[in-house]
């Protein structure tokens, strides 16, 4: 159910009219979340460690601002989502009371941030230029993955808990749909079409396909490294290529990447990595896949063209979430 907050404007589901914010250059940069030690580690162009600072209590999600400025930054334990210069690399902005934010999403109009809050089992709808908290909405508890279709109509929710996706339409301005998936569901890819939701279930050892038209789930892609057992494969984070012939799952305890046909859900080959791998992404050319190690407290890179590790590199303590600023 939504719950608004009073005096507070509904959120507009249409992308604005104005063009679209000129992209700010590049730097190269990348941005490494650490969830225990408290900080940011960035690497430039060649993966070499240039600076690590001190952030937040238990930094987690992140997402660049729409012109590229910028990143926010959930910051957990603060319940704050911070907003970073890129440039700079210095706090612009505080978020505050956003109770226990792990992930979040970018509507298409630039403005509005749409946020899981695990221990509230809410989503929140942010309007970054007020500051306004617009919506809530109820969700199953401890939320986690949330992602927005293109076209901003729908904002899908994990909850890890409930075993479900809830389904927010953003015009209506409500949550009008559950889904039930695998067991613990954690992080969203939507294919470049926008006709597929492909969502993690952890504990299931399963990636979920759900049919964006129908809101239902469509098939399965299941995950067994040679010489793990089932219970060892605990997805979490997933990506898609630009034109979605291929994705990339994060296999947790089993220690790999997965490399998916998208077509066709098979499995093409396993890549060794860090221990616990949750965190994923991919370079603007996707020559490069990165990989968060949650328990080496390292960052894979792995060249995509031959599925092979190329370089681990330490980061902080427990790595979570990764950005390259290479737009």
């Amino acid at each position: 159910m939504r719950r608004c907050n009073p005096g507070a404007a509904v959120v507009c589901a249409a992308v604005f009219a104005s063009a679209c914010p000129a992209l700010a250059k590049s730097t190269g940069l990348i941005f490494v979340s650490n969830e225990k030690s408290n900080t940011i580690t960035v690497l430039d162009a060649s993966n070499a460690v240039v600076e690590s600072f001190p952030t937040c209590a238990r930094p987690r999600g992140m997402h660049f601002t729409a012109d590229h400025t910028g990143f926010f930054l959930a910051c957990g334990d603060d319940d704050t989502i911070a907003l970073y210069e890129i440039s700079t690399r210095k706090l612009i902005k505080r978020f505050r009371d956003i109770p226990d934010p792990e992930t979040f999403d970018l509507h298409p109009d630039g403005r509005h941030l749409y946020a899981s809050n695990e221990d509230d089992a809410i989503v929140t709808a942010i309007d970054t230029e007020t500051g306004d908290v617009v919506a809530t909405y109820d969700t199953g508890e401890e939320p986690e993955g949330v992602k927005i279709t293109p076209d901003g109509k729908l904002a899908f929710a994990t909850s890890e808990a409930a075993n479900l996706v809830h389904v927010i339409d953003i015009d209506k301005n409500e949550v009008i749909k559950d889904i039930k998936v695998g067991t613990r569901p954690r992080r969203f890819a939507l294919s470049p079409d926008g006709k597929e939701l492909w969502v993690s279930a952890e504990l299931s050892g399963i990636i979920d396909i759900i049919d964006v038209a129908s809101l239902k789930v469509i098939d399965e892609v299941a995950f067994l490294p040679p010489g793990m057992t089932r219970a060892q494969v605990t997805p979490v984070d997933l990506v898609m290529t630009h034109d979605g012939t291929r994705a990339y799952v994060a296999l947790g305890r089993a220690n790999h990447v997965a490399v998916v046909d998208v077509k066709s859900r098979q499995v093409l080959d396993y890549i060794l990595v860090g221990q616990r791998p949750w965190g994923l992404q991919l370079n603007r050319d996707e020559t490069r896949l990165y990989v968060a190690n949650g328990l080496s407290d390292d960052v894979t890179i792995i060249d995509t063209a031959s599925d092979r590790g190329l370089i681990s590199v330490p980061v902080g303590q427990i790595p979570y979430g990764i950005l390259i600023d290479d737009n």
